[in-house]
């Protein structure tokens, strides 16, 4: 049987109690399997602020779409369509002193489904300005229209260094199978997807 020296046993417990002091002393809104990681919830038009940044993120409105169109196709480009069904989330986003660290948009489901942002056309996306200015845009994910139910979305930071941080989750007002069938039945024919706007922050 090995034997440990009293030493090495010492410092593997304050280890064990330094990382319980550290976690006690962290916001109760910190997801528990990322320490450093605090989840910010909300909803359509509800500013989102990212931890200890000063930027805001705010939903502002979504659309559902048969068909996209780059707002800079020209007279022969045809609409991108596809089998399923296109979500563009439309954003307001407001730059404080820290920019919020590279983060990737999905849209996530109660099933369990991720959905990742379209590559085409360009426009599509989400990007923080400046500091003292704000941006407005729209991000477009292709979905498949039989489950859409919670749709959420997520900006979860890369996390190449481990600071705290801030994701931000938006509800998108989705909480039924039969109000995600009206909104695909009801569904755009066509959505235009322009360049994002940045102005002065108010």
């Amino acid at each position: 049987m090995k034997l440990y020296r009293p030493a090495t046993v010492l410092v593997g417990v304050l280890f064990v109690l330094l990382g319980g002091v550290i976690r006690l002393g962290l916001p109760d809104n910190v997801y528990h399997d990322t320490p450093n990681l605090a989840i910010v919830s909300g909803q359509i038009g509800q500013p989102l602020e990212y931890a200890g940044s000063g930027s805001t993120f705010k939903v502002t409105r979504i659309a559902f779409a048969r068909k996209i169109l780059s707002a800079k196709a020209s007279d022969d480009d045809k609409p991108i369509d596809t089998d399923g069904i296109y979500v563009a989330v439309e954003w307001d986003a407001v730059r404080g002193v820290a920019k919020p660290d590279t983060f990737t948009p999905t849209l996530t489901t109660d099933g369990g489904s991720v959905y990742e942002e379209v590559s085409d056309p360009t426009e599509s996306g989400i990007d923080f300005p400046d500091a003292g200015f704000a941006r407005t845009g729209s991000v477009v994910f292709e979905a498949n229209p039989a489950d859409l139910k919670g749709l959420t979305l997520r900006l979860k930071p890369s996390m190449f260094f481990n600071v705290y941080n801030s994701e931000i989750r938006v509800d998108l007002g989705i909480p039924t199978e039969a109000i995600a069938q009206q909104m695909v039945d009801s569904a755009e024919d066509q959505y235009v997807v322009n360049d994002a706007v940045t102005r002065v922050a108010s």
